[in-house]
């Protein structure tokens, strides 16, 4: 009988199965447990167990009559089985050389009988036994029913394994298997070896959520199952395609394959794609290509190149897009910048506002401020918030930014109304915010906790935001117009202007953007342009204020064409609190209100 210590050729491979298998150190599971009870049953015998084989012990994936779960592989009996991938039976452990001082025997048992678990590709995973603590024989019968449940076992282990490998929408190996499957590439394939891999994405979570709204759940699967079709006749003949997210599907171009030809085949499969798949009016299939090497290039570093390929592809309205290191900085700088300011919202040390005065042209007082918020980050210094305003308007963090904002300004606001200098400050709101059903309930509380009267504040809205949702955006507003509060609307011209919707709008103040103001004493078309705006905007009965001011010649221009108010750097740059107050009293005007 061999030593049971002496592994066999092929050990760290079958090892290495065994663990892919993900079944050690595992809960118990009813469907293994079945067999088991039914294995002791069968035998007449109080012990049985699905016994596994690894490095250093048994471990027991399912057990009857056996208190521990795992005994030390060295002396025990289903080491040997896995070790001879045979039948094993010991009708007495007491007179065996090998086992007799054996932790089982130590512990009563005398019989034993184990059929291995043998997976497809013929590697050995333990065994299938039964334990007693008398001798005894065992009939053929008996034989052949121990080998036909540890023919149960593996049946069971093996659909496991296939249902943690296997999508069950489409059919295709997972992400799970991508991710097994590229270990091996790496093993199997020269390093350094230049390959191509690819993702086709079918819909961006937009669309697919628009339309799961209007077709339900079983849309997706539609998709996907008219996807699957098209790639198994098209990429499917010369590789594996992996679905390795809900409408994406990745896969590696065989080894030879040049990019150019790889993009022209993949754009060439999107065409196809598009004219034949109900789909296409309501979803965007985009294709990723990432060009990587063998062995210097992590599979999870591929996966999140060939998301941000296809992404970009996407949003640059091209069907494929070849990964970009440059592209892949700008994507990891925003998605830092998310991070790093949703922890400054939690440290509110990090940000803080500042104020740019808004001056009347008629008398040159000033009327009131533009609150503006900075970020300075610890270790990276000032952001700029023409960097970091945009992103985070697309989160979810855009509520909590503007109630910081809003709160900060009135704090700030009603200690210079204490102080005496009654100045009206303006605040910028996204269309997030007017879609808040309690908006205009916290703007009318928080006002009233500070003790300010609502003309102290102006919410400014760009016109993009108010056209996003025209119908629940004008209802809010309306709310905030009947509490006093006064309406701004911002970036005049550079949005999707509809004067009827605008003519409805109980705004008081529209800004025009500072794009049309700079350069205006040198060019004729934006004095008109300009020109035009105000009288428009006056017909409508909204005060205009001009961006962008910095020359005493734009001003003149301003000023012929009956604009009211005006702000840029000719007048101050945004100031901090107390640099705004020492500005202010240097003009002598420090109690004044828009009309």
């Amino acid at each position: 009988m061999p030593l049971t210590h002496l592994r066999p050729r092929g050990e760290a491979a079958r090892l290495d199965v065994l663990r892919k298998l993900n079944l050690l150190d595992t809960p118990p599971s009813e469907a293994f447990d079945r067999i088991t009870r039914m294995a002791a049953q069968l035998f007449g015998l109080p012990i049985a167990a699905v016994s596994l084989t690894d490095s250093n012990r048994q471990w027991f994936k399912s057990r009857v009559g056996v208190e521990r779960d795992s005994i030390p592989r060295m002396k025990a009996p289903c080491g040997q089985v896995a070790d001879e991938r045979a039948l094993l039976v010991i009708e007495d452990l007491q007179l065996e050389a090998c086992y007799h001082d054996s932790v089982l025997a130590a512990s009563g048992v005398r019989f034993y009988a184990g059929a291995p678990l043998v997976t497809r590709d013929g590697w050995c995973l333990g065994a299938m036994c039964v334990l007693g603590p008398s001798p005894r024989t065992i009939t053929d019968a008996e034989r052949v029913a121990l080998t036909d449940l540890a023919a149960m076992v593996m049946e069971q282990i093996e659909l496991q394994h296939a249902l943690g490998r296997v999508d069950a929408v489409s059919g295709l190996p997972n992400r799970t298997q991508f991710l097994d499957d590229f270990k091996d590439l790496n093993m199997d394939s020269p390093r350094g070896e230049h390959r191509l891999a690819a993702l086709v994405n079918l819909a961006s979570p937009e669309q697919l959520g628009n339309a799961m709204r209007a077709m339900g759940a079983s849309y997706q699967d539609e998709i996907v199952g008219e996807a699957v079709r098209m790639l198994d006749s098209t990429i499917g003949k010369t590789g594996i395609v992996y679905h390795i997210g809900a409408t994406e599907f990745a896969f590696v171009a065989p080894a030879g394959t040049e990019l150019d030809g790889f993009c022209a085949d993949l754009e060439d499969w999107l065409r196809q794609r598009a004219q034949s798949v109900t789909s296409r009016f309501v979803t965007t299939a985009t294709v990723g290509i990432v060009p990587f090497q063998i062995g210097p290039t992590a599979c999870a570093d591929l996966l999140r190149n060939l998301h941000s390929a296809a992404h970009h592809a996407f949003e640059m309205d091209r069907g494929v897009s070849v990964f970009s290191r440059e592209q892949d900085a700008v994507y990891r700088r925003r998605f830092w910048l998310i991070n790093e300011f949703g922890a400054a919202l939690e440290n509110s040390d990090q940000l803080r506002l500042v104020y740019q005065p808004k001056v009347d042209l008629d008398s040159g007082a000033c009327i009131g401020a533009e609150a503006l918020l900075r970020w300075t980050h610890p270790t990276f210094g000032d952001v700029s918030p023409a960097e970091f305003i945009p992103i985070v308007e697309q989160t979810s963090m855009v509520r909590a930014t503007t109630r910081w904002v809003v709160e900060t300004a009135l704090r700030q606001l009603a200690a210079w109304w204490e102080a005496g200098i009654e100045l009206q400050v303006a605040v910028n709101v996204s269309a997030v915010n007017l879609l808040e059903p309690d908006f205009c309930e916290r703007i009318v509380d928080g006002l009233r906790r500070h003790g300010l009267p609502a003309s102290s504040l102006a919410l400014e809205i760009t016109e993009s935001a108010l056209m996003k949702n025209p119908r629940l955006a004008e209802a809010t507003l309306q709310a905030l117009d009947a509490a006093g509060v006064r309406l701004a609307i911002d970036d005049f011209g550079t949005g999707y202007s509809s004067l009827a919707y605008l003519q409805s709008l109980p705004a008081q103040v529209v800004k025009i953007d500072q794009s049309f103001v700079r350069g205006i004493e040198r060019d004729e078309r934006k004095r008109s342009l300009v020109a035009a705006m105000i009288k428009l905007s006056h017909d409508l009965g909204h005060r205009v204020v001009a961006e962008g001011v910095e020359t005493a010649d734009v001003v003149d221009v301003l000023k012929e064409v009956d604009c009211d108010e005006a702000q840029g750097y000719l007048y101050a740059r945004p100031l901090a609190p107390q640099a705004f107050v020492q500005w202010v009293e240097r003009r002598g005007q420090a109690n004044a209100m828009p009309a």
